[in-house]
């Protein structure tokens, strides 16, 4: 009988009950394919390998992350709680230490969630992996945590919410934004004031391969980990860089993608994108659970996989290695950044964001308060074609007196404008959550 090296625990939701629409790319077959691949490899036989159900997270869970108008019920279903709470499931699963590892294979996704949501956007309704890294916080203390988002489209939600936090590394490795939704994920984009660095954008050309993937994985991003020295690595496991996925243009197999958790050894692994029903998902899945729990994986192979035709271009291979070395030079100088202000001013952004699932139009202006001693209060002004005016403010865990005193100052201050339809407070600190 076939042992785990690594205990591996498996989280499953297939979310039955919810669908774009019948023939989306983003249904319920993308997941029951998987349960019988899994199956029928006798996976569920190898000793160390578990299954387990998936809980619901609760409306405080998305609050700790997100500003949601009107309210979370409005813009979420049970569904992506369900699959929020799997992802949570994964985490106590490690955090409690019942497993070495864990695998949420859940749907719906969420990396393009955003800090603010007012719908769906990019499939995505709340960012499943935001909810289960701010429970872990919640309930096991601060943690360093890096997330490695693998999905072929740049995780902007996931990068928004965690632009300004300074212990959170997100490192995404995704198909160039001049190519592909979401048409973002640029070297330049490296974080907020306070945590100029922490983010980390690996924008790859149409065609890369394994190659170029596991290049990148190899003299980037786990120098890079090594140099943070995470707590946490949380693998963001979109699967769309797959050869045969219907609205990508990448070359990675499932073997590749087993090497890539091989190598990156994440505590957890949420699924994201992916939507080769068939011909990808059984097998990456296959390939990353093998992979996690230390077991053999050279015999995952799909059926019409060729590896003469996979092969990369040389002259992709020498662009990879340049973005690869642009992208190392930017961080190990990010420390030596000068901020511009002075602590106790704001930096201030303005951005035009469309839902592209929901058709919703938002503006928003964003002032994060510079701050030596935390993540600095963060207020958010949003305007949306669904929602009149409202007012986000999150004092950060963490967060000095000054930053917390300024954050009820200006809710304070936007009460008495009565301006604002809706007003939320985040209070990470005191564990204080407000709406009104």
């Amino acid at each position: 009988m076939l042992k785990a090296k690594n205990r591996l625990g498996i989280i499953f939701f297939p979310a039955y009950d919810w669908a774009i629409s019948p023939t989306h790319p983003e249904r319920q077959e993308r997941l029951l394919y998987t349960q019988d691949q899994l199956k029928e490899e006798g996976v569920f036989d190898i000793d160390g390998i578990g299954e387990y159900k998936p809980e619901v997270a609760t409306v405080q869970d998305v609050e700790r992350v997100h500003f949601c108008f009107p309210d979370v019920e409005s813009v979420c279903t049970e569904s992506h709680l369900i699959s929020a709470g799997g992802a949570i499931t994964a985490a106590k699963l490690v955090m409690e230490k019942k497993e070495d590892r864990a695998f949420a294979l859940v749907r719906p996704p969420g990396h393009h969630a955003m800090k603010v949501v007012h719908g769906a956007r990019g499939f995505c309704n709340i960012n499943i992996e935001a909810v289960m890294v701010e429970y872990i916080r919640e309930h096991y203390g601060q943690k360093r945590i890096a997330i490695v988002d693998t999905d072929c489209h740049h995780g902007d939600g996931s990068q928004d919410i965690y632009w300004n936090d300074p212990n959170t590394l997100y490192i995404s490795i995704h198909q160039d934004g001049r190519t592909l939704y979401p048409g973002s994920g640029f070297v330049d984009e490296m974080g907020g004031p306070n945590a100029i660095g922490k983010t980390v954008n690996i924008p790859l050309p149409p065609q890369t391969s394994d190659e170029g993937f596991l290049y990148v994985l190899e003299k980037v991003i786990l120098p890079i980990l090594d140099d943070f020295k995470p707590d946490l690595i949380i693998n963001s496991a979109g699967q769309d860089n797959h050869y045969t996925d219907p609205i990508t243009n990448m070359r990675f197999s499932a073997r590749g993608y087993a090497r890539l958790n091989e190598l990156l050894r994440p505590d957890i692994a949420v699924l994201e994108g992916g939507y080769s029903i068939q011909g990808a998902l059984p097998y990456v899945n296959l390939g990353i659970v093998l992979a996690m729990a230390g077991v053999d994986y050279s015999h995952v192979r799909e059926p019409d996989y060729n590896s003469d035709a996979m092969k990369q271009n040389p002259v992709i291979t020498q662009y990879i290695k340049k973005v690869g070395q642009d992208v190392l030079d930017r961080y190990r100088n990010s420390r030596n950044f000068v901020m511009r202000g002075m602590p106790g001013n704001y930096m201030v952004r303005k951005k035009p964001i469309f839902y592209d699932t929901d058709g919703i139009r938002e503006n928003q202006v964003e002032s994060v308060m510079i701050c030596n001693e935390c993540a600095g209060i963060l207020k958010i002004e949003s305007l949306s074609s669904v929602n009149p005016l409202c007012l986000c403010i999150e004092v950060p865990l963490g967060a000095c007196d000054r930053c917390r005193d300024e954050g009820y100052r200006i809710l304070k201050e936007g009460k008495q404008k009565n301006i604002y339809a809706y007003i939320q407070l985040i209070n990470r600190r005191d564990r204080e959550y407000l709406r009104f």
